[in-house]
């Protein structure tokens, strides 16, 4: 009876044996921030639950996880962003309900950094999220919004109006 119970707590809470967890068809480097002035592509993003944005209402046991990436093909361009409550990615939340700490990028003419006053827009997706985004599988986001960012030239620096889509694979932190 006690095996019983035991497979059964396993199975529900999603543990790294279940074939459901992972990213597959999430690519390494697929979350675009672009218009038709902008295209900035970022990857390689690692997740874990450092408890940097906890949310009140969190279940007990749901810590925050914090995710942090880099742009493709750039040395500068850093993304970094919290998620609350990481038990609801599954079902999908508000992109306004991210902490965006840092989205910052370059192009050959101009270098963009978030714009704080610009609410985000749309919704952020998990995909084969497992112990709430810690399992060793990892999992995949799927992103589907608008944010702004500051745009900053040589000659000029203005406000430009992005989309932030795709579907980007996320490896859980090593511990």
């Amino acid at each position: 009876m006690s095996r019983l119970l035991c497979l059964l707590a396993i199975s529900v809470s999603g543990c790294g044996d279940d074939a459901s967890c992972g990213s597959p068809g999430s690519a390494g480097f697929g979350l675009t921030i672009s218009s038709d002035q902008v295209d900035l592509v970022y990857g390689g993003l690692i997740a874990g639950a450092n408890n940097d944005c906890p949310a009140a209402d969190a279940p007990s046991g749901v810590i925050s996880l914090t995710v942090q990436g880099n742009q493709m093909s750039a040395t500068a361009g850093l993304l970094a962003f919290c998620i609350p409550r990481p038990d609801l990615l599954s079902a999908g939340i508000q992109l306004s309900d991210v902490k965006l700490f840092q989205i910052s990028g370059s192009d050959s003419t101009c270098s963009y950094a978030f714009e704080t006053g610009h609410v985000p827009t749309g919704t952020v997706k998990g995909v084969g999220v497992c112990g709430n985004g810690t399992d060793p599988a990892g999992f995949g986001l799927v992103f589907d919004g608008f944010i702004g960012l500051t745009r900053t030239c040589p000659t000029s620096s203005d406000s430009v109006s992005v989309g932030i889509t795709g579907n980007v694979a996320v490896a859980a932190q090593a511990l």
